[in-house]
């Protein structure tokens, strides 16, 4: 994971797949100093949902935030109470200030994170001390998938949840996870064959670990397990990521006891700091998974504000299936409207409708977590969601509005 490869060049914020409404007009303001910036910033901001970038003086993003009031949540940038606090010392780099208004507050948090994603400016992740960095726990690196850590999921991963904060935490709840389900952590250098794999000759092979002589790991490196079997293990660990079991828990919680009763403290003190790591991490697993269970509906955003791009605010109808956003359209306020928006809503109902797409992931899984956090901390927003078999009725009552 290369925290600091070589920046790429920014050439403005780029397209928004989650955008029915765009493209949108991104304004920015270029001043030598900060009190040159703070004017430019209080006359032309507007007061709207957005996000906002920060670039320093080679052109470089270095930071990408989001607000529901874009003009407020800059000027406390430049507020002597902030000069020593992270946002004075992102300002302090910063010589120009780019935004882009949304529709809505959601709206907005979900392009902060696609944006983050996209360009992993420096004050969104390498400023950021490493116990604090959000991570994705990863099951994926064929021909033998294992747990790690990502800043990003890799694209050819089995499954992926996050993110998660806490990196030497998660990090230990990943070794307890690879030791239960015996999945290898070797280099992707490790050279690695199956026992019912062909082999020309018979050779001599050496495990590149100690995992597989203590029984830790089921020894793809010197052919100890079949293809099938490896597999067999890695369906466990993804039915685990998923929520659907806690065996891991229940295996350390029975050794702590074993090791207590037979006076291995050290062993248990050990085991039991594994336990909490993997108990942080198993909360987190069973919100999201409730999140996939409960989060199938169209959710329809109001426009909030008037914005350049939008003299009149838009509404947004957002397709969520299985916790992730699939895919939006112009929330409909005429007729004319309404019959273009009736295809894709006819298309969602079909989707949705087909066993086959159940567990099929969306094109941006990472908008799990935030929608899932987004519906608990304001949950009167469920009442703006709706089965795509519904939404001629939610229109009609829209538009006597």
């Amino acid at each position: 994971m290369d925290l600091h490869r070589y920046p790429e060049r920014f050439e403005g914020f780029g397209p928004n797949p989650l955008d029915p409404l765009g493209p949108r007009t991104t304004h920015q303001v270029v001043a030598a100093t900060n009190v040159q910036l703070r004017s430019l910033v209080r006359q032309q901001c507007p007061k709207s949902p957005g996000i906002y970038g920060m670039l320093d003086r080679r052109g470089q993003l270095i930071y990408v935030g989001k607000s529901k009031r874009l003009r407020t949540r800059l000027l406390s940038y430049f507020s002597p109470r902030n000069a020593e606090e992270k946002a004075g010392r992102i300002i302090q780099g910063s010589q120009t200030i780019l935004w882009e208004s949304q529709p809505s507050e959601f709206a907005a948090l979900l392009r902060e994170q696609q944006l983050i994603r996209r360009w992993t400016p420096r004050w969104n992740v390498q400023e950021i001390p490493k116990r604090q960095r959000p991570v994705y726990l990863c099951l994926g690196g064929a021909p033998a998938p294992y747990f790690f850590l990502d800043r990003m999921p890799p694209a050819d991963v089995v499954a992926s949840e996050g993110p998660f904060m806490g990196a030497g935490k998660m990090q230990r709840a990943v070794d307890a996870l690879n030791n239960f389900f015996r999945l290898r952590d070797c280099s992707s250098k490790q050279e690695l064959y199956f026992a019912d794999q062909l082999q020309l000759f018979e050779l001599q092979q050496r495990p590149g670990c100690l995992r597989f002589e203590i029984g830790r790991c089921s020894g793809p490196c010197v052919g100890q397990c079949t293809r099938r079997q490896y597999d067999q293990q890695v369906a466990e660990a993804e039915s685990f990521l998923d929520g659907f079991h806690a065996a891991p828990l229940e295996a350390i919680r029975e050794t702590i006891q074993r090791a207590a009763k037979g006076q291995q403290y050290e062993l248990a003190a050990r085991m039991s700091r594994d336990l909490l790591a993997l108990e942080f991490l198993h909360r987190k697993l069973m919100f999201l998974a409730a999140a996939r269970r409960k989060y199938t509906f169209i959710y329809a955003v109001p426009g909030e504000h008037d914005t350049p791009d939008e003299p009149a605010p838009r509404g947004v109808w957002y397709l969520i299936r299985r916790g992730e956003v699939c895919e939006s359209i112009v929330a409909p306020r005429c007729p004319e409207e309404y019959q273009r928006a009736r295809q894709r809503v006819a298309h969602w109902k079909r989707v949705l409708a087909d066993p086959e797409n159940h567990r099929a992931a969306s094109p941006f899984p990472f908008t799990l977590s935030l929608v899932a956090n987004w519906l608990r901390k304001q949950p009167q927003e469920l009442e703006r969601t709706f089965h795509p078999s519904e939404a001629g009725r939610r229109y009609r009552a829209l538009a006597r509005v």
